[in-house]
């Protein structure tokens, strides 16, 4: 598909809080699984229609995980719903979907749809806090995928770690009435504050930290 006949995805980057909040998955296939696996594990209260279900979703619903509607999706579905997101293989559920949270201003994401969405998932690695993300603007999820198993595969544990004593240094320079932008951060980063973390070097990683703020 061509730039000039592709929807436009340039977005805006964000991290939607839905812990708490009601978020409607429409379709309950394997796709679909995904999609509400990643929604429990932030929290979310999640609602699921669909006329039929793989058996996790099934599994979910009978731990009461999830609510599970069993049958197709109608506008009202979305009456409550905060954000919403479609993996079904029907273009004309997908689009009915999509109209009906553009109605209700709610946010939807269609897989593997990008006419059908008002945002766009990406590909993410989490360790604990950290967390990075890699999108294409909806052009190839599976570069987004690939370059998520390369980064996951060389971001070790050390960087968790190292978040942690940023974290910790950051509040201690904050303490004093400054602002942590006024702090010398990438000289941490040059003098090989990483390394110190992996091998294990904290005492001198916390040291380095001190003589940058």
């Amino acid at each position: 598909m061509s730039d000039a006949k592709r929807p436009n995805l340039v977005g805006y980057p964000a991290n939607f809080i839905v812990a708490g909040r009601r978020c409607l998955v429409v379709g309950a296939g394997r796709i679909a699984q995904r999609k509400l696996e990643a929604l429990l594990k932030a929290g979310a209260d999640v609602v699921v229609v669909a006329p039929d279900a793989v058996d996790v979703i099934r599994d979910h619903h009978a731990a009461g995980r999830i609510v599970w509607h069993q049958r197709g999706f109608v506008p009202e579905d979305l009456d409550d719903a905060w954000l919403a997101v479609t993996a079904t293989a029907d273009a004309e559920v997908n689009q009915a979907v999509f109209d009906a949270g553009e109605a209700r201003r709610v946010w939807v994401n269609s897989a593997d749809d990008p006419a059908n969405c008002s945002f766009t998932l990406m590909a993410t690695v989490r360790q604990g806090d950290l967390v990075v993300t890699i999108g294409t603007n909806g052009r190839s999820p599976a570069l987004a995928t690939y370059l998520r198993d390369h980064v996951s595969h060389e971001m070790g544990p050390e960087y968790e770690r190292l978040l942690e004593l940023l974290s910790e240094a950051r509040e201690a320079f904050r303490a004093t009435g400054r602002s942590s932008e006024d702090a010398d951060w990438q000289r941490a980063f040059d003098s090989g504050i990483v390394e110190m973390v992996r091998t294990g070097r904290e005492a001198e990683a916390r040291e380095l930290l001190r003589s940058c703020l």
